[in-house]
């Protein structure tokens, strides 16, 4: 499976603020079949960067604005179906209404034309955050719940720093030590790196 990154620019909007932020857009591919994880901010670009293949779905990490707003819109470019883990049903209606879905559950995994994409909910950025383990490339894609240096931000409305680290502990951390880990923003880490920094992450409490 070959894993295609673009780098997207826009604001992120929650508890009435706004920031400019950059997003990873993963595109997953094999052959002429992607998925396209969290497409964000510029619709023109994923198109070009998918091109002619054929997208089988778009799965998003959680819904956060700047993560889920323009899914709706992929969905109708693409004639792709979208998947969102139902516990962030909530977010998703401030930015896409009743919009529709398909919904995302923890141990799921969809195969790419053999390849397989593995699902692991973990929640505390949001509470239906997920992130997508890639066993053949021995890869995570780690939404918002993991950064290089330090787990997601935990400081607004339904989030909580207690069950980040809890999903950390006891699921991503569980993973192959080598594995990379490719965030929603930013540069690239390792599971074996973050998780030798936990104690660090909960003495300074994010």
């Amino acid at each position: 499976m070959q894993i295609e990154n673009l780098v997207t620019s826009g604001k992120f909007c929650l508890d009435g603020g706004c920031w400019d932020v950059d997003n990873n857009v993963y595109v997953l591919s094999v052959g002429d079949a992607v998925v396209v994880v969290d497409p964000s901010h510029d619709l023109d670009a994923i198109a070009d960067q998918v091109g002619d293949r054929e997208v089988r779905a778009i799965l998003l990490t959680h819904a956060h604005n700047d993560h889920c707003e323009l899914a709706p819109r992929a969905a109708r470019r693409f004639n792709a179906p979208v998947y969102l883990h139902p516990d962030d049903d909530v977010l998703w209606q401030e930015s896409n209404g009743n919009a529709p879905y398909l919904h995302l559950y923890d141990g799921q995994r969809f195969l790419l034309e053999g390849e397989e994409i593995r699902v692991l909910h973990t929640p505390g950025h949001s509470p239906g955050c997920v992130v997508l383990y890639l066993p053949g490339e021995e890869t995570l894609l780690s939404g918002d719940p993991l950064f290089s240096g330090g787990p997601g931000a935990t400081g607004r409305k339904y989030s909580d720093f207690d069950v980040i680290v809890e999903s950390l502990r006891d699921v991503v951390f569980f993973l192959p030590a080598e594995a990379r880990v490719l965030p929603g923003h930013g540069d690239a880490t390792t599971v074996g790196a973050e998780a030798d920094r936990i104690d660090e992450y909960v003495r300074r409490g994010y």
